[in-house]
């Protein structure tokens, strides 16, 4: 037995445990991190990149608060996109291709690295709880270790059912064993439990491919990074490939359907909706001929190679054939088939907006056991139940982010408040706050939060307030500097935009379309000055520049949502009472139990005609 008392113990490494154990032990906690297999630490189980439409922000917003993510996936990086630029800027979005075996040898190397905090290898198969409370974990060696509080991560591996066709293998990944008791004693709690699903394509030998038949995808010309600190830039790339599956390839495939899980009702559990299996997009979209297919590599010096958008559950034999009409494809060899994988989560409804458990106290979870899909979703949900795990042990306040603070706040909130029944994924479109939670501003936002709670350094700090003040000291510099038409028409004149017959401030000329700083620096006396500015900076005062008044209207609607935050709800009002409400807003609201007006309002079926009902209803 160990004998020690730890503060906190996180049961999973993957990319939930690690920020959960990363955080609780960096804000001072003595932390046990118990995984199954030490050499998985930082797993990327499916596809070898960070980031990504929304989940970019996701890893910004996780770096400015102190997390790990950031910087283990810039020193793995092979290669760097921003996606969505011919966009607005709040749908930039950062992506790396990452390096597997390097991102796990990072993370790794990072939590050894951290004070406060121990490992230890087993599988846990059981809480010990006490007057409603966890009070720690028995492993399968029977070894039961005491704790203050405990979050789990496990991923996949809760009662883990892998498919490849009409073959089943117990697991949590490919030749890695499933975790079982947990669901089971969770279940006899009193907690609800479901079964979700996901997938991940065949890897396979990059030297068997003909890549002359591929479109080459080359990162961008001046890589950015993730994290806000000073991590190495990225100085070569490696490109990825695009190809197309066509009409035979979707004949072949159709041919194994009697032989799918998917089809064959071997699999019944929900599967992520944005990120289907080849054969549910041959089959959903039959009127498509052909599909996108990512060709990504899985490091420097391997030659293995990840075929994203061609998850599958089909037989091995048929995943082949099917591929080798793939151009470039003919003579693939194999690594692995793809298959697709069952596993136990537990609806987040259940959970408080700490992540911790309303039936359990001190009990917390992060990741896919909340039914969310994604590295970057589960990171940030480890990171904020690590917090808070550490602030309840240690008697401080609960650490929240609201939705206009956070896409890890919109990602909480829905989880908790509308629950989910498919694999949650990120979206900008989730968030009614976007231009406000954009990739570029994260630090901006968080990082006093994160200093505060004592997991961001003193140096983060400082250095966020020196891009304000630069950023305030350029916008100024452009509002105050005067141009006159000689001296702005020959720019104007370049992207089509209508001549100017008096003095303008930059400023304004920097607020119509197509017009850029890059564009203003071309003026000797102002380009004099911006230049000196960093990218950073010089992002930061262009957007605040030429997206005021949206950014204004945002901020208005912001503060309307807030004063509903602060009606609040008793933790024991009977909603049943309330006739005028129908009875699925009474079933929800009993249910959820949310602490606002504003959370009462996000509720999926609770209508507004029901809000004025129990507006009316508070009041009195």
């Amino acid at each position: 037995m160990i004998s020690q008392i730890y503060d906190v113990i996180v049961v999973g490494a993957g990319h939930a445990g690690s920020e959960a154990a990363a955080a609780a032990a960096n804000m001072g906690s003595k932390t046990l991190l118990i995984t199954m297999n030490m050499q998985t630490i930082g797993q990327m189980s499916c596809n070898p990149a960070m980031g990504g439409i929304a989940k970019g922000q996701i890893v910004r917003e996780i770096d400015a608060l102190g997390g790990y993510s950031g910087i283990v996936a810039d020193k793995s990086a092979i290669q760097f996109k921003m996606l969505n630029l011919s966009k607005g800027p709040a749908m930039w979005s950062p992506r790396t291709q990452n390096d597997r075996m390097l991102f796990a040898e990072e993370w790794r190397i990072a939590l050894e690295n951290t004070p406060n905090l121990d490992f230890f290898q087993d599988m846990v198969k059981s809480l010990i709880i006490e007057n409603n409370k966890v009070c720690g974990v028995v492993t399968s060696l029977g070894i039961n270790i005491r704790a203050n509080a405990v979050v789990l991560t496990n991923g996949t591996f809760l009662n883990g059912l892998i498919h490849v066709g009409d073959k089943q293998l117990g697991g949590g990944r490919m030749g890695e064993p499933r975790a079982f008791g947990i669901t089971e004693q969770l279940v006899s709690l009193g907690f609800e439990s479901g079964r979700m699903k996901t997938g991940t394509p065949p890897r396979v030998d990059g030297r068997s491919l003909d890549y002359s038949k591929m479109e080459e995808q080359k990162g961008d010309e001046n890589p950015q990074k993730f994290s806000f600190t000073d991590t190495p830039p990225l100085t070569k790339q490696l490109s990825c490939h695009i190809v197309y599956t066509n009409e035979t390839v979707h004949e072949i495939l159709r041919e194994g359907f009697d032989r799918s899980p998917m089809f064959n009702g071997t699999i019944q559990s929900i599967g992520p909706r944005y990120c289907p299996s080849i054969e549910d997009k041959v089959n959903r979209f039959a009127e498509r001929t052909r599909h996108q297919l990512f060709v990504e590599p899985e490091g420097w010096r391997t030659v293995e190679i990840y075929v994203n958008g061609f998850s599958s559950s089909l037989p091995e034999d048929v995943q082949i054939k099917a591929m080798r009409h793939i151009p470039g494809f003919e003579n693939v060899k194999v690594f692995r088939p793809g298959y697709a994988i069952e596993y136990d989560y537990f609806p987040p409804t259940q959970l408080h907006h700490t992540l911790e458990t309303k039936l359990i106290d001190n009990l917390y979870f992060a990741g896919q056991i909340n039914g969310t899909t994604g590295y970057e979703e589960a990171a940030g949900q480890g990171l904020m139940a690590g917090i808070n795990a550490h602030n309840k042990v240690h008697g401080k306040e609960d650490f929240v982010l609201n939705r206009d603070e956070a896409y890890i706040g919109v990602l909480i909130d829905d989880l908790i408040t509308k629950g989910t029944e498919e694999p949650y994924r990120m979206f900008t479109s989730r968030a009614e706050y976007r231009l406000l939670l954009r990739q570029d501003n994260a630090d901006i936002r968080l990082t006093e939060k994160g200093f505060n709670i004592g997991l961001a350094s003193q140096e983060r700090l400082q250095k966020v307030e020196e891009k304000i003040a630069k950023s305030t000291e350029l916008e100024n510099l452009l509002k105050e500097t005067s141009l006159k038409p000689a001296i702005i028409n020959p720019i104007l004149q370049e992207i089509d935009s209508a001549p100017v017959d008096q003095a303008y401030r930059a400023a304004q000329i920097l607020t119509r379309p197509n017009m850029t700083l890059k564009m203003l620096d071309k003026i000797d006396d102002l380009g004099e000055h911006t230049s000196q500015y960093t990218d950073e900076v010089r992002e930061q005062a262009e957007i605040n520049i030429k997206y005021r008044g949206y950014i204004d209207k945002e901020r208005e609607s912001v503060a309307k949502m807030l004063k509903l935050e602060t009606i609040r709800i008793p933790e024991d009002f009977d909603y049943s009472k309330i006739n005028s409400l129908s009875s699925e807003s009474r079933q929800k609201l009993n249910k959820i139990r949310p602490k606002t007006i504003a959370q009462a309002s996000r509720i999926s079926g609770v209508s507004p005609s029901d809000m004025n009902v129990l507006l009316i209803y508070l009041n009195k």
